[in-house]
């Protein structure tokens, strides 16, 4: 007994495990007092009287452990179970937590800490009892590990150590299965035998597998049959019918639904779709769509060309479907062949050789079509092959006609005379009217027309001469052409070899100078010399060469003949020198020994040149020896050129000292008005003259009459406006007198817009120097100083002279006018 008040005074938490049963069998007894239950009572009976037994074994146990003295723990505990997805109007009852020192006064604390604590699962610090606030799902989190602890409230200090739980969420029925890797594509060959897999689905249930029938799932068919089947536990898709074939129906759209709680009523479910189709085989020969192909072919046409097409149809693709063709029998195997067309797999019956109406009009033809690749598994459905019969009628041509010789070769002499026979050739027409010939040669094939042809017998002629050195073969053709008809023609080769005669002389095969040494010694060899001729050189033909009869007594060299075409040149004495003569000339005859004989002379040219002791050439220019010493003629070349340079720059100075020379001002005498007219820099002002009338400007006193215009010819004459005064007869003022004209050109309405005496009273305007123009100068006053132009540096003192002198001409002018 004392040990048993020592045990409870250590405050021992006692944990009530009240689960969510006992919530439910609450909420559902206030709901039918409501109206609004419909729980099954029983299943909630059973499950709390579960929980209080739990409880009570929990009990027991903690008696157990006090007795035992082998835990400070008044309970023993594992997890709690909280259904998912609870959908209630108030917290879910998880739990409740009990101590056996909590004696109701308030004093005790229970502290709830871990997943989802304070904010999932609170708990009353007073009575211990733990609520679900939010709804948990499964999926998303299975279980919740959480830690429970009573403290005293108002030190906080643990009266028992922390003790760890887990909350598990359980599971309910609220996911339907679900296909996540479709719609699936499935191949399956034709023909398979009923059984034959084509694939395997698998769907997947997010609920949990481990607790009832919610992840169970059962495979159905929903479309498809009798095509296909499913196995209900193993989703695979299975041929259901035998002998499907893909020349009939090749896709089949096949949907399979998966239901959980083991496809009981109330599971949920999900489908997919599956696509199947069928992969051939080689189920079916080849087949010639006619048993008979009448062609036809025309007895022109050449070996090569195409006489017509055949194809045996297979319904099977790919490789199953190729087709050989070969030609087994028939009389036209010798002149007809057979190939296949690598597109379109047709068979092509091509001419072998040439075919003739008049010999034979028609041939047949067997052929055979048959499978490359036959499938051993349908070998019983044979055989792979079939055949087709082809009748090729021969259709009569009018033909060209025909040489009776595929080539002709000729040989005619060079420089033969004009109208030489050179050969005939000969066509016939091989048709039944055999009708004349005429002939013909292209002048492509003879463009510069040495031959001409005789249009009727087909004789060959020369119409000039013709030189083998220049053209030893002529190749031509003839044309042969029908006569009545369709005018066909054919062509053949001529070849005309021309033969050689002995017309042209022999000559040195090299014009090259022989160089010979001072020092050379007599009877030495100095040259070896060799003939060419244009002609034909015939079987032991060769070159004799002998010296020319003027130098065959000379004392200088000699000539001996080697006898095979070639010659030796012999030094007969010593003492050659440059000085005395540095050339020699030694004529060389050669003749060719032909028929007839030709001969030549040629010249041989030796040149002495200065060796030294091992007769190595130093020189063979005489020019040193022969010029006098002095300057070169480069040298002075060089020398005249720099002369004449020099008396041309010279010229051109004088010429420049003239030009600078010229006065650049006009001298007091000249008029100044009219050198105004001369200044060219200041725009197109001045260089109007028309508008402007220097005379007036000479003579004064016309300003005083009317002027008329000299650009225009007016047609009526207007009189100028009352209020504009004109100057005093003898008055010299130009400003006067340029305002009278520009009120006259304001009010003259034919003269054009773009008067240029208008501008005047705007040159200059903008510049820091202001006018340069002597005409606005007169509109200033007569005392104006021009003392400041002589600030302006040099370059107007010029200007600032001009001005003073002719300020003071002009006053004097006006003087004298005056008086």
């Amino acid at each position: 007994m004392m040990m048993l008040m020592k045990l409870r005074g250590l405050g021992m938490l006692r944990v009530f495990l009240v689960f969510v049963g006992v919530s439910a069998l609450c909420n559902v007894a206030v709901g039918v007092r409501k109206g609004n239950a419909s729980l099954d009572q029983r299943s909630l009976r059973r499950r709390h009287q579960g929980h209080l037994a739990l409880h009570r074994h929990k009990q027991g146990a903690g008696k157990q452990g006090q007795v035992l003295h082998r835990s400070k723990r008044g309970w023993v505990w594992n997890q709690f179970f909280v259904i998912e997805e609870y959908t209630g109007p108030d917290p879910v009852l998880v739990g409740r937590l009990h101590s056996d020192v909590d004696s109701g006064d308030g004093n005790i604390k229970y502290i709830l800490s871990g997943e989802g604590a304070g904010t999932i699962f609170v708990i009353d610090d007073k009575t211990g009892n733990i609520h679900a606030t939010k709804t948990l799902d499964r999926e998303e989190q299975a279980q919740y590990t959480l830690t429970a602890q009573a403290v005293a409230r108002d030190t906080n200090k643990p009266l028992e150590p922390p003790s760890e739980f887990i909350v598990k969420v359980q599971d309910i029925n609220d996911n339907p299965p679900e296909f996540l890797h479709g719609p699936y594509y499935a191949r399956v060959p034709e023909m398979s035998n009923v059984g034959t897999s084509v694939m395997q689905v698998t769907a997947t249930d997010a609920d949990d597998p481990t607790y009832g029938n919610s992840a169970r799932l059962v495979y159905s068919i929903l479309q498809g049959q009798p095509y296909f089947s499913v196995e209900p536990q193993t989703g695979i898709i299975r041929t259901a019918l035998p002998n499907m074939d893909r020349e009939a129906r090749q896709e089949y759209d096949v949907v399979i639904q998966a239901k959980d709680m083991g496809g009981h009523m109330g599971g949920l479910s999900g489908t997919t779709e599956v696509k199947i189709t069928l992969t051939d085989v080689n189920d079916n020969p080849p087949k010639f769509p006619q048993s008979v192909y009448p062609m036809s072919v025309s007895e022109d046409k050449v070996p090569g060309e195409e006489v017509g097409r055949l194809k045996a149809k297979d319904p099977d693709l790919g490789d199953n479907g190729l087709v050989n063709y070969r030609l087994i029998d028939g009389d036209g195997l010798g002149m007809f062949e057979l190939s296949t067309d690598s597109e379109t797999r047709e068979a092509v019956i091509k001419l072998k050789k040439m075919v003739d109406f008049e010999t034979k009009k028609t041939y047949t033809l067997k052929v055979e079509g048959s499978n490359t690749y036959v499938d051993p598994q349908f070998l019983a459905w044979g055989p792979y092959k079939d055949e087709a019969t082809i009748k090729i009628s021969v259709e009569d041509a009018d033909e060209p006609p025909v040489f009776v010789a595929p080539s002709y070769t000729f040989e005619v002499e060079e420089n033969a005379p004009e109208g030489t026979l050179v050969g005939r050739v000969h066509a016939k027409d091989t048709d039944v009217a055999n009708n004349p010939v005429r002939y013909m040669i292209p002048r492509y094939t003879d463009v510069e027309q040495f031959f001409s042809i005789n249009s009727e017998d087909g004789m060959i002629t020369t119409t000039r001469p013709l030189d083998r050195e220049t053209q030893a073969w002529h190749n031509i053709s003839v044309s042969a052409t029908e006569i009545g008809g369709h005018h066909q023609d054919t062509k053949v080769r001529v070849n005309i070899k021309v033969k050689d005669v002995n017309d042209n002389a022999p000559e040195f095969a090299t014009n090259n100078e022989v160089l010979m040494c001072e020092t050379v010694v007599p009877g030495k060899v100095i040259e070896t010399v060799s003939a060419v001729d244009k002609d034909e050189m015939a079987h032991r033909q060769h070159f004799t060469f002998s010296l020319a009869p003027e130098v065959a007594h000379n004392h200088n060299f000699s000539l001996k003949d080697n006898r095979d075409s070639t010659a030796s040149v012999y030094v007969l004495r010593k003492g050659f020198s440059r000085l005395t003569q540095d050339v020699y000339y030694l004529p060389i005859e050669i003749n060719d020994n032909g028929f007839p004989a030709m001969s030549s002379t040629n010249t041989l040219t030796i040149r002495v040149c200065s060796c030294d002791s091992k007769d190595t050439i130093l020189s063979c220019n005489v020019e040193p020896y022969v010029l006098p010493a002095g300057l070169s003629t480069g040298a002075l070349i060089a020398i005249l050129a720099c002369i004449v340079i020099l008396l041309a720059i010279v010229v051109l100075f004088v010429a420049l000292r003239r030009q600078k020379k010229e006065p650049l001002i006009v001298f007091e005498e000249e008029d100044i008005r009219e050198n105004i007219i001369t200044y060219d820099d200041e725009g197109g002002g001045e260089e109007d003259t028309e508008a402007f009338d220097i005379a007036t400007l000479q003579n004064p006193d016309g300003a005083n009459g009317f002027l008329p215009r000299k650009d225009i010819k007016p047609e009526l004459q207007y009189p100028i406006r009352p209020g504009i005064g004109r100057p005093a007869a003898n008055s010299v003022d130009v400003d006067d007198f340029i305002k009278t004209r520009i009120a006259e050109a304001d009010s003259d309405p034919t003269a054009p817009p773009y008067d240029s005496i208008q501008i005047y009273g705007y040159e200059g305007r903008g510049s820091l120097a202001g006018s340069l123009s002597s005409l606005e100068s007169v509109t200033t006053e007569s005392d104006l100083d021009y003392d400041y132009l002589q600030s302006w540096g040099p370059r107007f003192k010029k200007l600032a002279d001009l001005y003073g002198t002719k300020d003071c001409s002009i006053n004097d002018a006006d003087d004298g006018e005056d008086s």
